[in-house]
């Protein structure tokens, strides 16, 4: 059975009559055909019919009429990214035209990046999305400093605008929106608590950004984080160096955007640390906002469970809903862990649903450690890759599957010369 990426299989057609364009086509697969990003690598045009160092259009050919495509390149200005226009026809495939020549169309998609009060914002059509905060954030008056923290995502907002992550509950101070501390871990043989700021052992802030970018497809950022040990040594030590890299793609519909979150870290200790098995820790995890209960909110995995049965188990993708603000509707988060994850499909931590004293209350998280320890070896990168899909109104099981599928495959592109 073909593979529902829409663009596993890429063909390029060389057009007799045009000597400055490349076609190819883009298999739409077996399943639904949903709005992703699709890229194309311009090392396999032929430098005879396009020159790729020139302005170029890309066009979406539907047998009607030729649509300009908004498409980006990215960081190594070796591909370009697009999101095609949904094709509800039966052909199995969708045409594409890249040409030279400079594109007339004024595109107001663009997705862009904007610093704020602290906050590193990812903007889908000039209103926040998802913010990464930079500068340190301190606990309300009258709460132990210690808990003060940069280096997390908040706010995480649905494109209608209802907010879904929370940061410093009074029953969780150390909870920041979207974020990944580790848990127990050890250095030279001590335990070292990164999660629990309270216990004053450790804490991840942030160190500089490395990049950014934005354009009419997609805004990303990379920035340096630092997981430090206050624990063992008589002066604090950067056990980890993390880069995490966030990207915020357009698809062009106006219920849903996508955005992933890629973590490259690294131990510099001669030793290098050791990740304990614990229910918490690493991975992603986001503790959602304070209206969601018992009562208003799911959960459903790749592998069938819910919000009573998913805890401890391990997925592919789950998803996260609940009532929208206005109680008109729900909105929520579609979770994708990458298979090349360390035990992917990865172990959840979900809080049970009488959690917090019997609230209720939504956290959930992708915890490579849930159930097995991880050695990290010094001066050695290790990756951890996620995929989230923000959406207002609803997002069923087969949407989540295809969605999972087109991330599992990793843009892997099948090339044909005609």
């Amino acid at each position: 059975m073909r593979a529902i990426i829409f663009f596993l299989l890429v063909s390029i057609m060389w057009s007799c009559n045009s000597e400055d364009s490349v076609r190819f086509t883009v298999d739409k697969g077996d399943g639904i055909f949903l709005n992703q990003p699709v890229r194309f690598d311009l090392k396999n045009a032929d430098a005879s019919l396009i020159d790729i160092n020139e302005a170029m259009i890309l066009f979406q050919e539907t047998g009607k009429e030729d649509i300009e495509v908004p498409f980006q390149l990215d960081e190594n200005e070796d591909r370009i990214w697009f999101v095609p226009v949904i094709d509800k026809g039966k052909d199995e495939t969708l045409n594409f035209r890249l040409e030279s020549g400079v594109s007339t169309s004024k595109s107001d998609t663009g997705v862009s990046n904007q610093k704020q009060n602290g906050n590193l914002q990812l903007r889908l059509q000039d209103k926040p999305a998802v913010s990464y905060r930079y500068e340190m954030t301190y606990p309300p008056e009258g709460v132990d400093p210690i808990f003060k923290k940069s280096g997390y995502i908040h706010p995480i907002i649905t494109p209608k605008g209802d907010t879904l992550t929370r940061i410093q509950p009074n029953d969780h101070y150390h909870h920041y929106g979207l974020w990944g501390p580790w848990t127990h871990t050890q250095v030279d043989g001590e335990r070292v608590d990164f999660w629990n700021l309270g216990d004053g052992m450790g804490t991840v802030l942030f160190k500089e950004f490395k990049n950014t970018e934005s354009g009419d497809v997609y805004a990303s950022f990379t920035a340096a984080q630092e997981h430090i040990d206050l624990k063992t040594k008589e002066e604090p030590q950067v056990a980890l160096n993390e880069d995490v890299q966030v990207k915020l793609w357009n698809l062009n519909r106006p219920d849903r955007y996508m955005f992933d979150y890629t973590s490259e870290f690294s131990s510099p200790l001669e030793k290098g640390i050791l990740f304990e098995a614990y229910r918490y820790g690493g991975g992603l995890g986001l503790r959602f906002n304070e209206r969601w209960k018992a009562d208003n909110c799911s959960v459903l995995t790749s592998e069938g469970n819910d919000r009573l049965t998913a805890d401890g188990t391990n997925a592919k993708w789950c998803i996260v809903s609940g009532e929208a603000s206005d109680g008109k509707g729900t909105n929520g988060i579609l979770f994708m862990s990458h298979p090349e994850n360390r035990n992917h499909p990865e172990p959840m931590r979900i809080w049970p649903i009488d959690a917090n004293g019997g609230r209720g209350d939504m956290f959930f998280e992708f915890c490579p450690i849930r159930h097995e320890e991880w050695k990290i070896e010094p001066n050695k990168k290790y990756e951890l890759n996620y995929r989230m899909v923000v959406f207002d109104g609803t997002l069923n099981a087969e949407e989540a599957e295809a969605y999972w599928q087109s991330f599992a495959e990793g843009n892997q592109i099948e090339l044909i010369n005609k």
